[in-house]
């Protein structure tokens, strides 16, 4: 199967956004990617069904850059993380019975940490814990991936006419922002740069999945196509502030 692997890219919110719809409306019309990426500035996102209030229930937040995702979920603070977006068609041989995406994904991110000698867990049926009420770091569901107990990656979905884009986050330090989560190294003793975790993570890809990866560079087409989503609605108070 060919996936088109894009580059990656230090962006702010509402950019990184924009791509990773722009990255679904390709899977509709039968394109699968994926793309790894960081921010270039700390941001809070919004799950698509939050209230913008949320965000100034944690102090040191509502003073944060922050863009509301397609995506559903807690409230993110990225910093100090590795982020990631896949982006498939529909079609039973992307998309087949059984293990979710999500646990796929995250049993990647697990074997690349072993390669550092880190040894994280899935939360499993029956053992999801909500220990806060709006940081999706806090809430603990199926398929999250855990180190000491606590979280370390998490992913989200959206579904559109049978394709489906999934884009989550590897949490590498605490960030000074949310100082209750801690990261990879506070819970290891071990740092990982965000670029080291992307190589380990892309060397795996092929043969994790059974995929043929076709690096690429953004297109002038990609770029303008990115830039209209992110006006009309990313980078948009009216979306932003929607609920």
């Amino acid at each position: 199967m060919q996936v088109l692997l894009l580059p990656f890219a230090n962006w702010d919110g509402s950019t990184h956004m924009a791509a990773d719809e722009m990255m679904l409306e390709a899977a509709i019309a039968g394109l699968a990617s994926f793309r790894f990426y960081t921010w270039s500035q700390p941001t809070v996102s919004l799950g698509y069904f939050q209230s913008a209030n949320d965000r100034k229930t944690h102090e040191g937040l509502e003073d944060l850059p922050f863009v509301r995702r397609a995506t559903g979920g807690g409230t993110l603070v990225h910093h100090h993380e590795l982020t990631y977006a896949l982006a498939l068609p529909s079609g039973g041989h992307w998309q087949p019975r059984g293990t979710s995406w999500i646990c796929r994904m995250h049993e990647l991110i697990g074997r690349s940490l072993r390669t550092w000698g880190i040894s994280a867990e899935r939360v499993g049926c029956g053992e999801e814990r909500k220990l806060g009420s709006v940081l999706c770091f806090q809430h603990q569901t199926v398929g999250d991936l855990l180190l000491a107990h606590q979280k370390i990656a998490g992913s989200a979905q959206r579904k559109s006419r049978g394709a489906v884009l999934q884009h989550g986050g590897i949490l590498l330090s605490c960030s000074r922002h949310a100082p209750q989560l801690n990261g990879i190294v506070e819970l290891s003793g071990v740092s990982i740069s965000a670029d080291s975790l992307r190589q380990a993570l892309e060397g795996q890809l092929e043969g994790a999945f059974g995929w043929t990866l076709n690096r690429e560079n953004w297109s002038a087409c990609d770029l303008e196509q990115i830039r209209t989503i992110e006006s009309a609605k990313y980078a948009n108070a009216a979306w932003n502030l929607k609920r």
